[in-house]
C-alpha cells in the first residue's frame, strides 16, 4: 500500500504541477463516462441553460477532510486526496477497504488576497452500501447532504490554479439574467464556507476525456421560476 501511495503522490504532483489548460466542454449536461464504471451520486436535470444547467441531488453522502490551507487548488486537493486516498484503502477505525466512486470534490473559500491562503475541503462520495455505518477516521468527517441544488459548468482537460477562477466567474456570468441568479447569490451568502466547489470525475492516469465541474449550490425557495 506504500508503494502505491508514493506512485499516485508522485503522478499527482506530477499532474498538478505540468497540468494542461482547462476548457469548456462542447456539450452542456454531458454525461461524465467515468460514471458508467464507478459510483457517483445520483441527480436530476431539472433545467438546461446557456453554458450551465441546474441539478438536483439526492441526499449524497461524503467523507470530507477538516478546512486546508494553502494558496494552490491543486496542492490543496492533492494534500485531501491522499488522505482520502489511505481511507479508502483500510486507514480508518474500521479497518475497511471502500470500492472508488466519483467525483471527488473540492469546496473553495478563496482568500481575499492573492497571497493568502484560501480555505479548501476536499470530499470522497461515500458509495451507498457504506452510508448505514459510514467508518470513522482520524481528522475526517462524514458530511451528509438533505436535497440540495446546483447550477453546474462543466469543462474539461486537467484543472489549473490559473483557469480555475476563470471557470467559476464564467459559470457566475452564464446565470446573470436567468431565473436562478437570485438564488445562486443567496446561497453563495448564507453559505460564506464554501463559495464554490469543484467536482474532479477522473483519474489522474486518464488523459482523454476528462470532465470537470464547478458547482454553486443553493435552495430551491429562493429561486424565482
Amino acid at each position: 500500500m506504500a508503494a502505491n501511495r508514493l506512485n499516485l503522490s508522485l503522478l499527482f504532483g506530477f499532474l498538478f504541477i505540468v497540468g494542461t489548460c482547462s476548457r469548456t466542454l462542447e456539450n452542456v449536461g454531458k454525461f461524465p463516462p467515468s460514471c458508467s464504471r464507478i459510483e457517483c451520486p445520483s441527480y436530476d436535470v431539472i433545467h438546461v441553460g446557456n453554458g450551465f444547467e441546474i441539478r438536483r441531488y439526492n441526499s449524497p453522502m461524503w467523507t470530507s477532510t477538516s478546512p486546508i490551507q494553502d494558496i494552490s487548488f491543486n496542492k490543496a486537493t492533492r494534500s485531501g486526496f491522499l488522505q482520502l486516498f489511505d481511507y479508502i484503502q483500510g486507514k480508518n477505525e474500521y479497518k475497511e477497504k471502500i470500492e472508488m466512486t466519483a467525483p471527488v470534490i473540492t469546496q473553495v473559500s478563496p482568500s481575499d488576497g492573492p497571497f493568502c491562503a484560501s480555505s479548501f475541503i476536499v470530499s470522497f462520495y461515500l458509495p451507498k452500501v457504506n452510508q448505514a455505518d459510514p467508518a470513522p477516521a482520524k481528522e475526517l468527517h462524514v458530511q451528509k447532504w438533505g436535497t440540495v441544488y446546483a447550477a453546474v459548468r462543466q469543462f474539461s482537460g486537467f484543472v489549473s490554479d490559473d483557469d480555475l477562477g476563470k471557470e467559476a466567474a464564467a459559470l457566475y456570468e452564464s446565470l446573470d439574467g436567468s431565473s436562478w441568479s437570485a438564488a445562486v447569490d443567496k446561497g453563495r451568502a448564507a453559505d460564506p464556507t464554501s463559495v464554490y466547489t469543484v467536482a474532479q470525475y477522473n483519474s489522474p492516469f486518464e488523459f482523454e476525456k476528462r470532465v470537470n465541474e464547478i458547482w454553486l449550490m443553493f435552495d430551491i425557495d429562493d429561486a424565482s421560476t
